[in-house]
C-alpha cells in the first residue's frame, strides 16, 4: 500500500475510510528535519481518531515560509520519511497552494472529522476557520517544545559547518 499520496488520491480514500465509519485526522505541515517536537506531535495527534493524513508542504512553500536555503530535505525525501513514522498512515504531498482558499478547498474534500495542531501554533486562526467549515474539531494536542525546531536545528548546522 502506498502511503504517499496526491490530493486527488487522498480524497478518494478519505472518502472511503469515512464510509467505514473511520474517523479522520488531519494534520500538516513542513517537517523538515524531523526532531522530538514532531514525533509528539504525530503520536498525540494520531490518539484523536483512526487514520493521520499529513499534508505535507511543497518546497516553494517551505522557501517562502522558512527562507532561501529551507527547505533542507526535498518534498520527497520527507514524505518518505514521514511516512515511514507508526503514527502517520498517510502523506498527502500538496501542490503549490497559494492562497488559503486553496487550502480550504482541499480541506472541505478531504472532511476530517479532527485538524491536529499545536498548542500556540501561528496556524491556528486558519486551523479554526477550516475545521468550522467541514465541522470538524480543532485539536490543540500539544505544546510547541522550547528549543526543539527545524529551524534551530539548521542553524545549530550551518555554524558546526563554519567551524
Amino acid at each position: 500500500m502506498n502511503r504517499i499520496l496526491d490530493t486527488k488520491k487522498a480524497i478518494k480514500i478519505s472518502r472511503k475510510l469515512r464510509g467505514d465509519g473511520k474517523k479522520i485526522i488531519l494534520a500538516g505541515g513542513c517537517f523538515d528535519i524531523l526532531h522530538i517536537g514532531h514525533i509528539k506531535f504525530l503520536e498525540a495527534a494520531k490518539r484523536s481518531g483512526d487514520v493521520l493524513f499529513i499534508l505535507l508542504e511543497n518546497d516553494k512553500s517551505v522557501r517562502k515560509l522558512k527562507g532561501e536555503n529551507r527547505p533542507i530535505n526535498t518534498q520527497e525525501e520527507r514524505a518518505v520519511v514521514l511516512s515511514s513514522l507508526k503514527p502517520v498512515d498517510y502523506v498527502v504531498i500538496l501542490p503549490d497552494m497559494k492562497t488559503n482558499s486553496d487550502y480550504d478547498k482541499l480541506i472541505i474534500n478531504l472532511k476530517p472529522d479532527v485538524i491536529a495542531t499545536t498548542k500556540k501554533s501561528k496556524q491556528v486562526i486558519h486551523n479554526l476557520r477550516q475545521a468550522k467549515l467541514v465541522e470538524a474539531k480543532l485539536a490543540l494536542v500539544v505544546n510547541r517544545i522550547s528549543n526543539r525546531s527545524t529551524t534551530r536545528l539548521a542553524q545549530l548546522i550551518a555554524k558546526n559547518n563554519e567551524l
